[in-house]
């Protein structure tokens, strides 16, 4: 809204100043700032009012150490998160570019899903929570809203080089002078890394008739939602975890948006120019400062907890990122935490009923799972494993931004 504000002024009045909220590293270095205020400052009020309310962590007892002292610590402080996304986002942001637009209906989406999952499990007193089959349900809802978005809408375009145009283009200009002539189009490519050859076309994958591509990219998209929103949710276990890991992500994918969003750049790296796409650093800049933020209560000890209205959003967020972006086969490296947290509680429970079917009892791989508290089962205090985790997170990012030149 400040954005349309300062352009009315800027071309009405040619008011001093105002020019500059043309910037999108201006407006993201602004959005962040606001994101970390209104997290900290509000942060602080949302947290008394759900004590006041009562609205307290159950904790089962798993017997971890120092488990059964945060039982009755504030939930559902996703909300703190949410908000200090969409507000400076909405303050910021060009409303019209479809790409934020998918993003603030998928931040509201999931973290409405994550609420009411949420909700039940405190005032219902249901330590289920929503049914898993409804969390499936929005999961694809959503998906195939996005899926159908970045598939048909005539604004999500790629720019490459059109080979004929430049040919002529090379024929009525004197040697030497000739230059790239590019087009805008229509199309399902996507970055695959490590690759010479770098791009994958979803619509010439062999045996697949072209009628069918919307079909399978949706599918991929659906799959890439419900698998990074699920493995936010699961990595959600020991203070700090979720939110330092997804803030990490966030900032990487903020690089490749402002990368891919930029003509000159994306032509120096050789990879795929997105016009428009520029824009969503903008909203990359206020998920991180809300995970950074978010930090200042969750970190240990804890003072709220983001429950799933947080990491349901969390997940959800970055994978729409993801496929914005075209990175979406890079989200085993980039999101390799929630990946192995993932794997290792289907791993845990394979294990379990496959051994227990063979040899009569359930034998584990782990500890326990996730494998953060396969840690804690180790004795290794929870701000350790987290600063760890993150580590891993930072190397994870760093590899996946190599990929840029890794070919």
């Amino acid at each position: 809204m400040l954005y349309y504000l300062f352009d009315y002024l800027d071309r009405e009045f040619d008011l001093i100043g105002a020019r500059v909220f043309q910037y999108i590293s201006f407006r993201a270095g602004m959005t962040a700032f606001f994101s970390l205020l209104i997290t900290i400052f509000f942060g602080k009020e949302l947290i008394r009012f759900l004590r006041r309310r009562q609205v307290g962590e159950e904790i089962r007892d798993l017997g971890l150490q120092g488990q059964m002292e945060k039982k009755g610590t504030p939930t559902m402080g996703g909300l703190i998160i949410i908000g200090a996304i969409l507000v400076p986002t909405l303050l910021f942001a060009k409303l019209e570019n479809v790409y934020v637009v998918l993003l603030i209906v998928a931040t509201v989406w999931l973290g409405l899903i994550g609420f009411l999952d949420d909700y039940i499990k405190v005032f219902k007193k249901d330590k289920k929570g929503l049914a898993g089959k409804f969390k499936v349900v929005g999961q694809v809802g959503l998906g195939l809203i996005v899926g159908l978005t970045l598939y048909f809408n005539e604004n999500v375009i790629i720019r490459e080089v059109d080979p004929i145009a430049t040919a002529h283009h090379a024929l009525i200009v004197p040697e030497g002078e000739g230059q790239l002539q590019f087009r805008d189009v229509k199309s399902t490519k996507t970055t695959v890394p490590f690759f010479k050859n770098n791009e994958l076309d979803y619509g010439k994958i062999p045996f697949i008739p072209s009628e069918f591509t919307w079909i399978i990219y949706v599918g991929v998209v659906i799959l890439v939602v419900a698998a990074v929103s699920n493995g936010a949710n699961i990595t959600d276990g020991i203070d700090g975890l979720a939110a330092g890991t997804s803030g990490i992500i966030g900032l990487t994918l903020a690089i490749l948006a402002y990368l891919s969003g930029r003509i000159d750049f994306s032509n120096y790296l050789n990879i795929m120019y997105i016009p428009n796409l520029g824009e969503l650093v903008i909203f990359c800049s206020a998920f991180v400062g809300a995970c950074l933020g978010f930090l200042w209560y969750n970190a240990y000890p804890a003072q709220v907890f983001m429950g799933d209205t947080g990491s349901l959003t969390l997940g959800g967020i970055i994978a729409v990122l993801a496929l914005a972006v075209r990175k979406e086969l890079l989200i085993p490296v980039l999101c390799g935490i929630f990946l192995i947290e993932n794997l290792s509680v289907i791993i845990q429970v394979s294990y379990f009923k496959y051994t227990r079917r063979k040899y009569g009892e359930g034998r584990r791989i782990f500890l326990m799972s996730p494998l953060h508290h396969h840690y804690q089962k180790k004795n290794l205090h929870e701000s350790k494993i987290v600063t760890r985790f993150w580590i891993v997170g930072i190397l994870l990012a760093i590899v996946t931004l190599a990929t840029l030149k890794l070919r």
